[in-house]
C-alpha cells in the first residue's frame, strides 16, 4: 500500500469499501488544494488594489532586510491591521505544511526546500510585475506558516485522520504560534532601541566660541508668555552675533530638542540658524516667528552642531537623546 493510502485509509474500513473512501478522500483534499493554492495567488497578485498600484510604480521594490520580527503577541485591547497581517502572513500558509504531505510522501527538508524557492520565484514575480514587493520578511512569515503545518501533520495526522489527532495537530499549531510569538518578543527586545533620557550639550565637550547660561537661568517674555528656562539658556541679547559650536563624535540616531523665541524688541534683523554637519536645519528670524516654539529634530548621523544668534533672540533648554539598544 502506497505511503499516502496508508494515511487517507482509516483502518476502520475493509475491502473495496476501503480503497473507494481513500481515493474520494484524496481527490477532495486535492482539489481543496488547487483551490486554496489559487485563493492564496489571488492575494497575492490582485487583492488590495494591486492592479491600480501597479500602473502608478516605477521602480522595483526589493526589501533584502526585514525590518521587522514575523509575529509579536497582539495587544487585545487595540488589535492593529499590522498584526493581523502579520498573523495572516504565517497561518495562511500552515495548510500547505499539511495537505502536501498527506498528498505527497516527502521529508521535511525536501519539503522546505522547495516552499522556500517557490516562495521565492512569487516574491520575486510580484516585485517584477509590479503587483506588490520582494520582502524577505515574507518570505521568513510564510515559511514559519509551512514548518507549523508540517509539524502539525507529523504530531497529528500520522498515521491516520481521526478526531483526536485533528484536536491534537490543531492544538500543536496553537502551541507552535505562541512560541513564534515568544521568540519574536525576544528578538524584538534585543533589537529594538529606544530613546534614552535628554541630556543638555553642555555636558558634552565645552563648546568653542560663547558659553551658554546654566546656572540661575534668568526668565523672560515672549509674546506675552513668561519663560522659565530649566537646562540652560543661548542668548544674543546685547550683542550682534554670538556662535555656539559642540562636537558630539560621531553619535548615530540623535534627536536634538530645543526651544526658541524672539522677544520683543526693535530690532527686527534677528535671526536663529542651526547648522548639523554643515547642513542648516532650522533658521528662523523674528518676522517669522513671532512666539516661542518648541523643536524635536531627528538627525542620523551627526559630529558637530552650532548655533548662530544675531540680534534679540533666545534659545533655551537645548539637549539631545540618543537612540540605543537596552544592552548598550
Amino acid at each position: 500500500m502506497s505511503p499516502w493510502r496508508d494515511i487517507l485509509f482509516p483502518s476502520t474500513y475493509g475491502g473495496n469499501c476501503e480503497v473507494i473512501m481513500g481515493v474520494k478522500l484524496r481527490k477532495i483534499l486535492i482539489i481543496g488544494t488547487i483551490l486554496y493554492t489559487l485563493l492564496i495567488l489571488y492575494f497575492l497578485f490582485f487583492a488590495f488594489n494591486r492592479v491600480e498600484h501597479a500602473t502608478s510604480q516605477y521602480e522595483y521594490t526589493f526589501m533584502l532586510i526585514p525590518e521587522s520580527v514575523p509575529l509579536l503577541f497582539p495587544d487585545l485591547f487595540d488589535l492593529s491591521f499590522s498584526w493581523v497581517y502579520d498573523f495572516g502572513n504565517i497561518a495562511a500558509f500552515i495548510p500547505f505544511g499539511v495537505l502536501f504531505p498527506l498528498l505527497y510522501r516527502t521529508h521535511f527538508k525536501k519539503f522546505i526546500c522547495l516552499f522556500i524557492l517557490t516562495i521565492f520565484g512569487l516574491e520575486t514575480l510580484q516585485a517584477l510585475t509590479f503587483l506588490g514587493s520582494f520582502d524577505v520578511a515574507d518570505v521568513i512569515s510564510n515559511t514559519l506558516g509551512a514548518m507549523i503545518g508540517f509539524c502539525a501533520y507529523k504530531i497529528g495526522f500520522s498515521p491516520e485522520i481521526t478526531r483526536r489527532s485533528l484536536f491534537t495537530s490543531t492544538l500543536s499549531v496553537v502551541v507552535l504560534l505562541v512560541g513564534i510569538m515568544g521568540i519574536s518578543e525576544i528578538i524584538d527586545l534585543t533589537l529594538k532601541k529606544s530613546e534614552r533620557p535628554v541630556q543638555g550639550l553642555q555636558k558634552l565637550e565645552k563648546p568653542t566660541g560663547s558659553m551658554p547660561i546654566t546656572h540661575n537661568l534668568p526668565s523672560f517674555t515672549i509674546a506675552g508668555e513668561n519663560i522659565i528656562p530649566k537646562m540652560n539658556l543661548y542668548s544674543s541679547e546685547g550683542e550682534e552675533i554670538k556662535k555656539y559650536t559642540y562636537t558630539l563624535g560621531d553619535k548615530k540616531e540623535v534627536s536634538l530638542y530645543f526651544s526658541f523665541g524672539f522677544p520683543e524688541n526693535e530690532n527686527s534683523s534677528s535671526e536663529l540658524m542651526i547648522i548639523a554637519d554643515g547642513n542648516v536645519i532650522l533658521q528662523s528670524s523674528e518676522q517669522y516667528s513671532s512666539q516661542a516654539e518648541l523643536n524635536n529634530t531627528a538627525l542620523v548621523t551627526v559630529k558637530e552642531i552650532t548655533f548662530i544668534l544675531k540680534g534679540n533672540v533666545k534659545l533655551w533648554d537645548v539637549g539631545f537623546s540618543e537612540m540605543k539598544h537596552w544592552w548598550e
